[in-house]
């Protein structure tokens, strides 16, 4: 289990002491932590800001931005996907950072037809590249009732959760030459939009408007990160050697049942994978699809 990155000791004692003991916890009003930025009245908040919805119609989609930038985290959302008919639309829900060489982690869910599963989407963007994605079906019916997704964020890995059980694992393999988000503070956001074109099925399936509107739920937002405001983090330790009870995801790995867990839904539930996609990648895998680390 010594497996926290193929980097130099001193440098990850470097990042535990600078992240150490100020923690920020987000809970509560999805009011007081996100706008609501397009949509033209399509996106609303309810019940005093406990319920938000993304709408999306012929006319538009709508979305959201979280009002805090972070620099690592672990991020919980509770969603109720589009029920029914939901082909060609996608309800997008990531982190990201701005400019040319962006780091971004998704999640998006692709709408399919009625009876058929959602595919959940993944993907992680480093300096501006991505091609990463590694694909699911759910075990459940996400469009029934609210589901918690989770993204762990800190600087030896990056882990999708799905209540509570992992589904992707991306480590930081600086050490083989791979980039790691690890500099750059990052939004959160999340859109529901018409990406019928290549959303459902390559694109050969397009979205039925008489179904419209198409509508999205998210609640419960919880967030234990260090906040990026005015070029400083929150997380930054002005007493390195106290210790938080709520710094543990900093360091957080997976321990055996989450491991089993993982390679429980990768073999049950995942429809692709870039990391054995020989075709795609002709000059050979990415390095960090051969990486112990």
């Amino acid at each position: 289990m010594f497996s926290l990155v193929r980097c130099s000791m001193a440098s990850m004692l470097q990042l535990l002491l600078l992240f150490g003991s100020l923690m920020v916890v987000s809970a509560g009003s999805l009011n007081d932590n996100f706008d609501i930025t397009w949509g033209d009245g399509r996106a609303k908040m309810l019940n005093n800001g406990d319920l938000l919805t993304l709408s999306l119609d012929k006319a538009s989609g709508s979305g959201f931005q979280s009002k805090n930038e972070y620099l690592f985290g672990k991020i919980d959302t509770q969603l109720k996907l589009v029920a029914g008919n939901s082909a060609g639309t996608v309800t997008a829900y990531y982190l990201s950072s701005k400019g040319s060489t962006w780091d971004e982690i998704d999640f998006e869910f692709l709408g399919n037809l009625s009876g058929d599963p959602y595919i959940l989407h993944t993907n992680v963007f480093s300096q501006g590249k991505g091609n990463r994605e590694q694909q699911f079906y759910l075990w459940f019916d996400p469009t029934a009732d609210f589901h918690t997704y989770s993204i762990l964020w800190n600087p030896q890995r990056i882990i999708f959760s799905v209540d509570g059980t992992p589904i992707r694992e991306f480590k930081n393999s600086e050490s083989i030459g791979v980039p790691f988000p690890k500099n750059q503070p990052m939004r959160i956001y999340s859109s529901l939009w018409n990406a019928d074109d290549w959303a459902t099925r390559g694109g050969l399936v397009k979205t039925d408007w008489t179904q419209a509107p198409f509508t999205a739920s998210y609640r419960n937002f919880n967030a234990d990160a260090c906040v990026w405001s005015n070029g400083a983090s929150s997380c930054t330790s002005h007493s390195p050697s106290s210790s938080s009870s709520n710094s543990a995801w900093l360091s957080e790995e997976l321990d055996t049942t989450s491991e089993e867990k993982l390679k429980w839904v990768q073999k049950n539930y995942m429809i692709y994978n870039y990391c054995t996609d020989t075709k795609r990648f002709p000059q050979g895998l990415p390095a960090e699809c051969s990486s112990t680390s």
